[in-house]
């Protein structure tokens, strides 16, 4: 008898560690840790108050309240994280998340060259029709075959002439000019037509070699030229107009692939409803930014267009025969026009 109640308890014991194991198993599953917010880096090459800088604050703080700490955009301008192609190449490779490059697209995708064909774009309406028309069925694809997911089409703008020797009216001014462009080979192709000696640079290392005389001149947006304080070392001012650039907001395939369906909904969404944003602010600098220029004392010319159109076809040429389908989107953009 006495044996027998000394052992009730010992069977007691394992019962009431399986309850305890049981409720802990319960709240395990029923109260889940929560998930770690996921950090989403943006860069760039733009300076405070360029164009990119601007979009891309805007996209983050539209992003951030959308998810509301599920995940969070923080940007990096100023070529923080390496120049346009060094952060395409992170992108590819997974090690940053998302970029806003431009002109140096077309070096990762041939058919991003038509953006390259001087005067092709008349404004940003006739954009719009191209980028409804032709971007995303023909171009957009292409750029993913790369490992670049395009999630939006934004703006770096009209491109104009600046330099320290001369007022450039025609093509025939910028002989044996030392022009800095951007990374891309249509655009060397360009101003080399136009008898200009063009060479390509990050655009980070670009006040200092006009500062010092290592290039005469270079050619951007106003948006990136004020921005960038290129006024103070810059005294003239041509308004070519040459090119239309495009920005675009890219994220590579594979962070994409691994970013939670709802985040990557916010993320699409909200790329494209900033365009609007973009569109309005760059309209605004298009007056302000030169007016900012002429107050800071460069010279503004007006130049010949027609001239610069005439130098321009063998570039055309060369475009649509070099590279596979340009000459029917070329064709296709034209009649775009109204």
């Amino acid at each position: 008898m006495t044996s027998d109640r000394r052992a009730a308890p010992s069977r007691a014991l394992p019962r009431a560690f399986a309850a305890a194991a049981l409720f802990c198993t319960v709240a395990l599953f029923a109260a889940p840790p929560a998930r770690a917010q996921v950090e989403i880096k943006l860069g760039h090459v733009g300076e405070p108050g360029s164009i990119f800088q601007i979009s891309a604050d805007e996209y983050a703080k539209r992003v951030n309240a959308a998810l509301a700490g599920k995940a969070k955009v923080v940007v990096f301008g100023s070529s923080q994280l390496g120049g346009d192609k060094e952060m395409l190449q992170k992108v590819k490779l997974g090690t940053l998340d998302m970029v806003v490059p431009s002109t140096v697209m077309s070096s990762e995708v041939d058919l991003f060259g038509i953006f390259e064909m001087p005067y092709l774009v008349k404004d940003r309406a006739h954009m719009g029709r191209i980028e409804k028309e032709l971007f995303w069925p023909r171009l957009s694809p292409e750029a993913e075959k790369k490992g670049l997911k395009v999630l939006a089409v934004w703006e770096n703008g009209f491109r104009h002439i600046t330099n320290s020797k001369r007022p450039i009216s025609t093509p025939a001014d910028l002989k044996g000019i030392k022009l800095r462009v951007p990374e891309g080979k249509w655009r060397v192709k360009m101003f080399q037509a136009y008898g200009a000696n063009p060479s390509p640079m990050k655009f980070s290392e670009l006040f200092t070699a006009l500062q010092t005389g290592v290039m005469d001149g270079q050619e951007n947006p106003f948006t990136q030229i004020y921005s960038a304080k290129l006024q103070e070392v810059q005294k003239y001012l041509s308004l070519s107009g040459h090119v239309y650039t495009p920005a675009y907001l890219i994220v590579g395939a594979r962070q994409w692939a691994s970013l939670p369906p709802d985040v990557r909904k916010v993320l699409e969404d909200t790329a494209k409803e900033t365009q609007a944003f973009v569109y309005d602010v760059a309209a605004r600098d298009d007056t302000a930014l030169l007016a900012k220029l002429k107050q800071a004392g460069m010279q503004v010319n007006e130049v010949d267009q027609n001239a610069f159109v005439a130098a321009s076809k063998p570039i055309y040429e060369e475009f649509g025969k070099e590279v596979p389908g340009a000459k029917e989107l070329i064709d296709r953009a034209v009649a775009l026009r109204q």
